[in-house]
């Protein structure tokens, strides 16, 4: 059987106390402790891999935001702190699909949902982030559907 999300957490986390990677180590406790409030807000005991991914990207997100500030506000290193935080993180989630591949899973959303404007883009949008289970980020699946609705 393999690992769950959670339980290969749980083994980088000793792997980095072992390695005395103080960094690793800060950025995969902080996602520990944050699984942790979402499995008490959702009285669980553990959580399946999809939510474990959609946890990820949240942080994921937050620290890309924080690095478009710091770089706004002049502050070079601490975006690349961030930037090394997103690199760790990314290692939890699956691999992103190639733009051909995100193409074809817009092109199919499209035609089984009959979308033929623009209107029709929240629905579409709503099935291909079903479909992609995090393997695409909302902002480019977003553009990408803008794009191929006339």
């Amino acid at each position: 059987m393999s690992t769950t999300l959670q339980e290969r957490l749980g083994q980088e986390i000793k792997a980095a106390m072992l390695a005395k990677n103080a960094d690793r180590l800060s950025v995969l406790r902080m996602l520990k402790s944050t699984l942790g409030y979402v499995q008490i807000e959702r009285k669980t005991e553990s959580l399946p891999d999809p939510e474990v991914v959609a946890v990820v990207q949240k942080e994921v997100k937050k620290r890309r935001d924080s690095m478009a500030q710091f770089e706004q506000g002049g502050r070079p290193e601490l975006a690349e702190k961030e930037r090394q935080e997103v690199t760790i993180l990314e290692s939890f989630l699956p691999a992103p699909f190639t733009p051909e591949e995100l193409e074809t899973l817009v092109r199919a959303a499209i035609q089984e949902l009959g979308a033929t404007s623009k209107k029709d883009m929240g629905p579409v949008i709503k099935a291909v982030q079903t479909n992609a289970a995090g393997r695409a980020d909302g902002k480019t699946i977003s553009s990408l559907v803008g794009r191929l609705l006339p």
